[in-house]
């Protein structure tokens, strides 16, 4: 005799976020399946469609997730600085989530909540580097993104192992800082 499941959840959409990643933490974002985070959570293989219409709708779930809680850390940012250390700690603190945000091939990019989350974010991260670069922000802001992300994926992928453990805040500040990165000299 086959047993019965429940129909009812308490929180589907919440519950198969969570499962998905915690699949996504162990196995990377190709590995997530809905039978298969149905089958974790305890409904039928159908039940993650009402949701999330399929596996896209699902990582884009994740994604918007992973904007609002980065828009969260961003706004406690006191400097440009400050702003930059606190995307690299966000990337370590959420690697599921990060490794989500950034795969467009992933995503439905024009999902109207991704789309706003996405404003949010980058509107955040436009202000911070305004108060810094007013007279170029656009390729300012490509500056510091670029070295941020940059530095999150290395920590993120282990390219840095002699830097594990080390505060990504204070890490990032020293990169910001180092002579390599100064204006070279008039000659």
């Amino acid at each position: 005799m086959r047993s019965q499941r429940p129909y009812h959840h308490g929180d589907l959409r919440r519950a198969l976020v969570a499962a998905a990643l915690e699949v996504i933490a162990a196995d990377g974002p190709n590995a997530v399946s809905l039978r298969e985070l149905a089958r974790r959570v305890g409904v039928s293989h159908a039940a993650p469609a009402h949701h999330f219409g399929d596996r896209s709708g699902l990582l884009t779930a994740v994604a918007v997730d992973g904007y609002r809680l980065l828009v969260d850390e961003l706004d406690r940012a006191t400097d440009l600085r400050d702003l930059g250390g606190r995307y690299v700690s966000f990337a370590l603190t959420h690697p599921a989530h990060f490794q989500v945000m950034f795969r467009p091939e992933l995503l439905d990019r024009d999902a109207p909540a991704l789309v706003a989350a996405r404003a949010e974010t980058r509107e955040r991260l436009e202000r911070g580097i305004a108060a810094r670069e007013p007279d170029d922000p656009r390729l300012g802001g490509l500056a510091a993104w670029s070295l941020a992300h940059g530095l999150a994926t290395l920590l993120l992928t282990g390219n840095l192992p002699s830097l594990e453990g080390s505060d990504p805040a204070e890490l990032f500040r020293a990169v910001c800082t180092h002579p390599l990165l100064r204006p070279e000299p008039e000659r």
